[in-house]
């Protein structure tokens, strides 16, 4: 699965009211269910919730990887959002967080699913990408950043 193909630039947004933890999984909820027609904005929003009851997906240096399996989700979708302001996301180590990478999959997800978010925790590990992502100043700089990021994560794991 590669994760360039389920981003596409009108899933990567760019200043992002924040709030809450909260309010920007409802705001993503609603963003993916209009573009979707099978998914439903509550039972997205209901299952991103639910896995952060499980614990935070705020993976530590301002980053959170939101992720759910949902039945109606035909293929992995993902999205990425950079925040006007850092929000408290209960991130491992406390800091607030302004990356949001959130990513959906069907509910019979296997491996493949479990190795895409395995390729978004590698690739927002490295402080040189959260760098260029935070320095980027458009919704299409941000992504092309992104996708050069991703690109050279599947170059060299290849």
């Amino acid at each position: 699965m590669i994760l360039e193909s389920i981003l596409p630039p009108e899933r990567t947004l760019f200043g992002v009211a924040g709030g809450s933890k909260k309010r920007v999984l409802e705001f993503f909820s609603t963003f993916i269910a209009q573009n979707t027609p099978s998914l439903d904005s509550q039972e997205v929003f209901g299952r991103l919730i639910g896995r952060e009851r499980l614990g935070s997906t705020g993976i530590g240096n301002g980053v959170a990887i939101p992720h759910a399996r949902n039945p109606h989700c035909k293929e992995p979708i993902a999205g990425f959002l950079r925040l006007q302001e850092p929000i408290d996301f209960d991130a491992t180590d406390g800091d607030p967080v302004d990356l949001i990478f959130v990513l959906l999959v069907p509910e019979e997800a296997d491996d493949a699913h479990l190795s895409l978010l395995a390729q978004v925790a590698a690739i927002m590990n490295d402080s040189a990408i959260r760098t260029k992502l935070r320095q980027a100043q458009t919704q299409r700089q941000l992504y092309d950043t992104l996708i050069e990021a991703i690109r050279q994560h599947d170059n060299s794991a290849n």
